[in-house]
């Protein structure tokens, strides 16, 4: 099996392109490079490019006429800048996104698999959602990836596409051999706040503590990278299987199945790290939600599948990516180890 790769030079995108190769599976990738980093894409066949572009699209696809499914993790998904910067977040995640499928379509490529997001569940009090809980984003990121999602479940209905979305909770962690990671030096999700605050001295933020949660603060279910890229090996492995018998788009949930609050997540990183960390508090930010935890039933079902990974052990591969990265990727990013704050 080939598989096409969007956004392939990215966090997701990149750790799902091991797994596929860990497992037999070739790899294309198409990534701007706008967030991804080209180390991650050289050890495949890599086209630099938009998704939207047409003829590069039937330029891949006449290079790899092999390819049998697509794997969409092209997308911007930085909440905050959603919010200040909608326009922009709708052009990427769905206008561009729906040139995508029909170039695919064009190209007579029928199985897609597509990387959504927990975040287009209604808010709840930090409790488990299934794939039947209610849909209703609160930012403009949510918002995008719920709308492509009904997209795609249009196009299922009407044309030979067979999709499956993925809904990712928090990814956390790196590839185990450290093939890649977090591209950014400065990540903006609540495990790279925490390790800014090691590695720099300075105080973690606390966004909202007055969520109706056991203590306060956001729940939050964190997933370990590889088990997500073990998930996705596994939905093209059975995506014929899974697909067979539906009249439009299949959806799984993918997370950790457990719920873990900021405070809780900020006692787990001083005991893996062996440090306290400073902390304040501070206003709810815009788009922010109590949070969920995923019941990942459907895909013990549909996919076999079950993480494996905890959250300490997402956070020390964390810390073993960040004392490498610099390296790896040639660039400034903080220096850390599982011993203690090192400052260079």
């Amino acid at each position: 099996m080939k598989v096409l790769i969007t956004g392939g030079a990215g966090f997701i995108g990149s750790t799902v392109a091991s797994r596929c190769v860990d497992a037999g599976i070739d790899v294309v990738i198409l990534d701007n490079l706008l967030t991804g980093r080209a180390e991650f894409a050289r050890r495949f066949p890599f086209y630099c490019g938009d998704i939207a572009d047409e003829k590069l699209l039937d330029k891949i696809f006449t290079d790899h006429p092999d390819i049998g499914a697509t794997v969409h993790c092209a997308a911007l998904i930085v909440v905050g800048d959603s919010v200040s910067s909608p326009a922009r977040y709708y052009e990427n995640n769905v206008s561009k996104s729906l040139a995508l499928v029909s170039s695919v379509l064009r190209n007579g490529c029928g199985r897609f698999v597509f990387s959504s997001s927990a975040a287009v569940y209604a808010p709840g009090e930090g409790g488990c959602v299934d794939e039947s809980s209610p849909i209703e984003p609160q930012s403009p990121y949510a918002h995008s990836k719920a709308q492509f999602e009904t997209m795609l479940d249009d196009i299922v209905a009407a044309t030979d596409l067979s999709a499956i979305s993925l809904r990712y909770f928090n990814p956390v962690g790196a590839d185990p051999e450290l093939r890649s990671g977090t591209p950014s030096a400065h990540p903006t999700h609540a495990l790279g706040k925490l390790f800014e605050s090691y590695s720099t001295g300075t105080p973690f933020t606390v966004t909202g503590t007055d969520w109706p949660t056991r203590d306060g603060s956001g729940v939050r279910d964190y997933v370990h990278v590889w088990d997500l890229a073990d998930a996705h090996v596994r939905a093209l492995q059975r995506f014929d299987r899974i697909t067979a018998d539906s009249s439009g788009m299949t959806v799984v949930n993918l997370g950790s199945g457990r719920g873990t609050t900021v405070w809780e997540l900020v006692r787990t990183f001083e005991n893996v790290l062996g440090e306290d960390i400073d902390v304040v508090v501070a206003d709810r930010r815009t788009g922010d939600t109590a949070g969920a935890y995923a019941s990942n039933d459907r895909a013990l079902r549909l996919l076999g599948w079950v993480p494996t990974f905890t959250l300490e052990q997402g956070i020390e591969d964390t810390a073993r990516w960040l004392a490498v990265r610099s390296h790896l990727l040639n660039s400034v990013s903080p220096n850390v180890s599982l011993s203690g704050r090192r400052r260079g």
